[in-house]
């Protein structure tokens, strides 16, 4: 079986089909030598949330910044209570944040960056749905957070240090879809094009291409 694809990020892409057991199929590409091998699952027992949260910060990266909108009343003072907005950089080391003491911008275009870093995100043992969130200054040391999501466009952080709750707000939505005209021509390009780092080593290859 073959089965062609026309992506709107990635363009056509042509695969040969393989069964491989009952919930898993192989894709291969003969352009390229590659495959591809999907494991299927029920829609009724398949945990979204998990997906989500294993792929995290790339909700992050989602936006061109987030804004503190809350912060706890409760809570010792730190050094993190004067950053008002934070910035995760996809692409690179795919581990890069800004972060930035200014007020009141509406534009993200028009945020002055104080602080370049290394960000990382890191696993709860026992709780598949938080995430530790660990920000490197290296003039004040590390910040360490517990990361939960509210909605779509809000998340918490919670400072252990100091107990002190901070929620971020997501603003400038990056839209990774490309624009193209009634012919299916595109049109336009984003500035940033859609980033995602293969996670699993690649292995060598033993199909064979039988297309001729």
């Amino acid at each position: 079986m073959i089965l062609d694809v026309n992506h709107v990020i990635d363009g056509y892409d042509s695969f040969d089909v393989y069964q491989i057991d009952s919930n898993t199929i192989e894709l291969y590409n003969p352009f390229i030598d590659t495959s591809y091998f999907l494991h299927g699952y029920q829609r009724a027992t398949f945990d979204y949330d998990f997906v989500f949260y294993d792929n995290i910060h790339y909700f992050l990266q989602e936006y061109e910044a987030w804004e503190k909108v809350y912060t706890s009343e409760y809570g010792a003072l730190n050094e993190f209570d004067n950053e008002n907005y934070l910035q995760f950089l996809s692409g690179g080391n795919d581990s890069t944040f800004r972060s930035s003491q200014d007020v009141n911008v509406y534009n993200p275009n028009n945020i002055y960056w104080d602080y370049t870093g290394v960000y990382g995100v890191g696993n709860v043992h026992g709780n598949d749905y938080l995430k530790t969130l660990t920000l490197d200054y290296d003039f004040f040391d590390n910040e360490f957070f517990e990361l939960s999501v509210i909605n779509d466009e809000v998340i918490e952080l919670y400072h252990p240090n100091s107990g002190t709750v901070y929620e971020f707000e997501g603003v400038g939505y990056i839209q990774y879809l490309r624009e193209s005209d009634t012919t299916g021509k595109v049109t336009k390009h984003l500035d940033k094009p859609k980033v995602r780092k293969q996670k699993t080593p690649k292995k060598d290859n033993p199909r064979e291409n039988t297309r001729s």
